[in-house]
């Protein structure tokens, strides 16, 4: 039987440049717009991610954001799931090459990871002339820039029964470790005539109303519940290309939930109507990551920085009378550059005092951290402003996990998840500390969630509500 053979990407020259130089100046220029993008802090961790497969030069300054995450944590093999755009018979097919060959050189395929994978239904072998897509291919020249000495496995998804979607997740699963790393290849929303797909008029507010629909699908992926993801793709009829390989996704993530928590994070996002300024025709691009509820905590060093940020934020104020932060000087922790929900709380005499904070994360901890210590002191309109005098005052931040969005109010655990509802106009958020401090179970932390909300004590039942979950790292 002959070996497999090294595939030569008929994407080269195409869709990314075929010269190996100019694809390595591209690469670099990727990178470099991705870091003025979204920053160089980053959490570590990923057990997976969800990235985009357009032509470079449109999508890979988004799906950079991704592979910049890959290339920290320096993972040895990257299971990479596509689809043939073209169509296939419903299964997994794993194509039967020893590796592919891109400007950059060649990338090595996990051969006996792969056979591996083939030998348990619904994974198959099929040769790589039936199923070639860029789909997969457009990955490459990342995964080379990333991480250069890993090994791939390719598998392209296609429909699946449910029942063959959880013995394909159950097998991954048992895959997945901090050094093998599971990505999705898809694009979201694919706007324009072309796409048969023009829900809203292109307008002024075509950008915002695309961003809405993006951000629907995203929040249903991040439930982690790939039959809410289905059905939220069926309720809007969003074009999302790759939900034959995000579903396996989500149900290979649920599955690692046993060991513990995961969250997605947004790691960038745009649509190629930003980038080419004709929104008649626009493609939008997510990059998706999913870490472990500790990927978003800090060491104890950073903890004393933070809580010394606040001390000496509460001290100048009450010895200047000043509402501003003291003149900042940036620690030089990466960490502490990270931009993340956020709460500072201020008790006395073991009574609350006040609490501010943002679900979004808008600056990096290291700058919030003093802002809402100030804000927690004079602008919790529940309590009269701190007055320079007042002495005792106990402070805690609480550094939030992404949100991340739960079916039912039976997904609540009250000691471990803080909660966030949402009902109309209204919404309330509680700390998941509340709910120990206090002696709640769920039921009671479910209905002082309605009160904060000022929705009333059943609000978390109403089947119009929306519920999110969170986890916190308190520190004091």
């Amino acid at each position: 039987m002959p070996a497999p053979a090294i595939h030569t990407s008929p994407y080269s020259g195409s869709w990314y440049p075929g010269d190996r130089k100019e694809l390595e100046r591209l690469l670099e220029q990727l990178w470099r717009e991705s870091e003025s993008r979204t920053g160089p802090a980053a959490p570590a961790g990923a057990r997976a991610f969800v990235v985009p497969h357009a032509g470079l030069i449109y999508s890979g300054r988004v799906a950079a954001a991704a592979y910049r995450h890959l290339e920290r944590q320096r993972p040895r093999t990257v299971i990479v799931a596509g689809f043939a755009h073209r169509g296939a018979p419903g299964g997994v097919f794993v194509p039967d090459i020893s590796g592919y060959q891109t400007p950059i050189g060649n990338v090595a395929v996990n051969e006996d990871l792969a056979r591996q994978l083939a030998s348990h239904p619904p994974f198959r072998l099929a040769s790589e002339g039936r199923l070639c897509d860029h789909s997969i291919e457009i990955q490459l020249p990342l995964l080379q820039k990333a991480v250069p000495e890993a090994t791939v496995v390719p598998l392209y998804v296609s429909s699946l029964e449910a029942e063959e979607r959880r013995r394909a997740a159950e097998i991954l699963a048992g895959l997945l470790t901090p050094e093998t790393v599971l990505v999705a290849s898809s694009d979201l929303t694919h706007y324009g005539r072309s796409f048969h797909y023009e829900p809203f008029p292109v307008d002024w507010a075509i950008s915002d109303r695309l961003r809405r629909l993006d951000e629907e699908v995203m929040e249903a992926a991040g439930s982690l519940r790939e039959e809410f993801f289905l059905d939220t793709l069926r309720r809007t009829s969003a074009t999302v290309c790759g939900y034959y390989p995000i579903s396996l996704l989500l149900a290979v993530l649920r599955r690692l939930e046993n060991g513990g928590e995961l969250f997605q994070v947004t790691l960038d996002y745009q649509t190629s109507g930003e980038i080419t300024g004709d929104y008649h025709h626009s493609v939008s691009y997510g990059a998706l990551g999913y870490f472990p509820q500790t990927s978003f905590e800090v060491g104890p060093e950073e903890q004393e920085i933070l809580l010394d940020l606040a001390r000496r934020t509460l001290e100048h104020y009450q010895r200047t009378g000043k509402s501003a932060p003291p003149p900042f000087t940036p620690s030089g922790k990466e960490s502490l550059r990270r931009r993340a929900g956020l709460f500072v709380t201020l008790h006395t005499d073991g009574k609350l005092r006040g609490c501010i904070g943002n679900v979004t994360p808008v600056e990096p901890l290291e700058e919030a951290v003093p802002q809402l210590t100030l804000a927690a002191a004079l602008d919790d309109p529940r309590f009269d402003p701190l007055s320079p005098d007042e002495r005792g005052v106990e402070l805690e931040i609480s550094i939030l996990t992404p949100m991340k969005r739960v079916l039912s109010p039976e997904d609540v655990r009250a000691g471990e998840h803080g909660a966030l509802l949402r009902l109309g106009v209204r919404q309330g958020l509680l700390l998941p500390q509340v709910a120990t401090e206090r002696g709640w179970n769920t039921e009671q932390f479910l209905k002082a969630l309605g009160v904060k909300a000022g929705a009333g004590q059943q609000a978390c039942w109403d089947p119009q509500a929306k519920l999110y979950v969170f986890r916190a790292q308190v520190i004091h």
